[in-house]
C-alpha cells in the first residue's frame, strides 16, 4: 500500500519542481533571445538605446557647452505602442551610453511636475544651498523626449510590426538640436527564435 502512495507522490513532485524543463541562459539581446512580432523585446530596447547613443554622440552637439560635460535631464518619452512598457528600459541605456563617454551627466534631482527621480539626492542638493548659502543647481544644459510609435499590418498569415522610437535633445532656448530616430520592423508568422 506504502508503494502506490509514493509513486504518486513522485510524480507530482516532480511536476512541481520542474523537471524536465530545458530553461537556459542566453546572451540579452543575442541570436538566441526571443523575437515576438506584437511587443517590444529587449533587443529592440537594445538596438534603439545603442543607436540613439551613438548618433547623439556623433552628432558633437554634447561638446558645445561651456563647462563640459553637459547635464542632461530625462523629459516625457510617450509610449504610443498597444503595450505598457517601462521606458527605462530605453532611457538608462541611453544615460549608462553618455556618461560612460564623459560627454554628459544626468542629473536626478530635476524632473517633470517638480518630481526628482532621486528624492533623496534633491533633499540633500537644496539642504547643501541653504546651508552653504548657495544659488540653487544650474539648470540642465539639454532635456532628451521622445516618442515610440508602433504600426502594425498583416497579409494573409504574416505579420508585421515596425516600432519607431523618435527622440529629441532641446536646449535651454527651446531649440531642438539633436533629432534621432530607429525603427525596428518584425515580421512572421508566429513567435520565433533569433533577430
Amino acid at each position: 500500500m506504502k508503494k502506490i502512495i509514493i509513486l504518486p507522490l513522485i510524480a507530482v513532485t516532480a511536476a512541481l519542481t520542474g523537471c524536465g524543463t530545458n530553461a537556459h541562459y542566453v546572451q540579452t539581446g543575442g541570436r538566441e533571445s526571443i523575437v515576438s512580432i506584437g511587443q517590444i523585446n529587449d533587443q529592440d530596447f537594445i538596438a534603439a538605446a545603442n543607436s540613439a547613443t551613438s548618433d547623439l554622440l556623433a552628432s558633437g552637439v554634447l561638446d558645445r557647452v561651456k563647462n563640459p560635460p553637459a547635464v542632461l535631464a530625462m523629459s516625457r518619452i510617450v509610449n504610443n505602442t498597444g503595450q505598457q512598457i517601462d521606458i527605462d528600459l530605453l532611457t538608462k541605456k541611453i544615460r549608462v551610453g553618455l556618461l560612460s563617454s564623459g560627454k554628459a551627466v544626468t542629473t536626478t534631482t530635476f524632473g517633470l511636475d517638480g518630481q526628482a527621480e532621486d528624492p533623496l539626492a534633491k533633499g540633500i542638493q537644496q539642504q547643501q544651498e541653504f546651508m552653504n548659502d548657495q544659488k540653487a543647481a544650474p539648470l540642465p544644459d539639454f532635456t532628451l523626449s521622445g516618442k515610440i510609435i508602433q504600426t502594425s499590418v498583416k497579409s494573409g498569415d504574416t505579420s508585421q510590426t515596425t516600432y519607431s522610437f523618435q527622440l529629441s535633445l532641446t536646449d535651454q532656448r527651446g531649440l531642438a538640436v539633436w533629432e534621432g530616430e530607429k525603427q525596428i520592423t518584425k515580421q512572421g508568422t508566429r513567435s520565433s527564435v533569433g533577430f
